[in-house]
């Protein structure tokens, strides 16, 4: 279970909140918004045939609502200095990353917008309700995964076991050591089809290639010598830009003769807590 959660500020403030803990004058009452967000499901409808057909899904923003009761000791603090200090992390429109801690499961961060800053000042019992946003729903482990492999011209593919709950992009890279007129990435998820994304160029030892097939990020740039370009002319308008699934996913680039060594990093991804 979650046992604490810390905000930091673009600029590396940070903001502590053990829970059950007040001693930094806040108490965390609640944090809503932490399962997964809903999807939008586009399905079509045909003539003579029952129901709709899938196309399409793709999920909504993340709205974050953190109440924070504020406990003063009234020997160095006063409601109102609990109050005002929230602003360097929350007060809209400032972006707040978050870090969550549990019990079992790895850290995660995730960032989100301030909308809205509730704190009224007459009450009894003062909270802070704040409203954010998180245009990227999912939840990151901070530390990055790197495997290494070898290219084959065999049939023979390797295993990534992908431990996240979210489909997530890979960063390859090759560091070309002989001539080769390209490569392709074979990728099977368990149960699924074989996907392929096919580079096809003149590439010479020396030449470092990188493909990121990252959400939102995607390139693909070749560094010979000094120069760094792009080379996404080279990748098949019909590749399939590698996304690994949760579960195993069974992966292998084929490359005729002597294998070269490449690098694979991703980073989990959650849906939820």
């Amino acid at each position: 279970m979650l046992n604490k959660v810390e905000v930091r500020t673009d600029q590396g403030e940070l903001l502590s909140l053990p829970f059950a803990d007040i001693s930094s004058g806040y108490l965390v009452q609640s944090i809503e918004g932490l399962d997964p967000v809903p999807a939008n499901i586009v399905s079509s409808s045909f003539a003579r045939l029952d129901g709709e057909q899938y196309q399409s899904a793709r999920r909504e923003k993340r709205n974050l609502i953190v109440k924070l009761g504020l406990e003063p000791d009234y020997s160095d603090q006063t409601v109102e200095e609990l109050r005002n200090n929230l602003y360097r992390w929350f007060l809209p429109p400032r972006n707040a990353n978050f870090r969550f801690f549990t019990d079992d499961n790895p850290l995660v961060d995730i960032s989100g917008r301030a909308e809205t800053f509730d704190c009224p000042i007459f009450v009894k019992e003062p909270v802070a309700t704040i409203s954010l946003l998180c245009m990227d729903p999912d939840f990151y482990e901070p530390v990055e995964v790197e495997l290494s492999g070898q290219t084959t011209a065999s049939t023979v593919s390797g295993n990534i076991a992908y431990e996240g709950t979210v489909d997530t992009g890979i960063v390859f890279s090759i560091a070309i050591n002989r001539s080769i007129t390209g490569f392709t990435i074979y990728h099977q998820p368990a149960g699924e089809q074989i996907r392929t994304l096919v580079v096809s160029g003149q590439f010479v030892a020396g030449d470092v290639i990188e493909i990121s097939t990252v959400p939102g990020n995607k390139y693909a740039t070749l560094i010979r010598g000094s120069v760094v370009s792009s080379v996404l002319y080279t990748i098949s308008p019909y590749s399939d830009w590698t996304r690994l699934q949760p579960g195993d996913n069974a992966l292998r680039v084929y490359v005729e003769g002597a294998a070269i060594p490449y690098t694979i990093r991703y980073t989990n991804k959650h849906g939820g807590l």
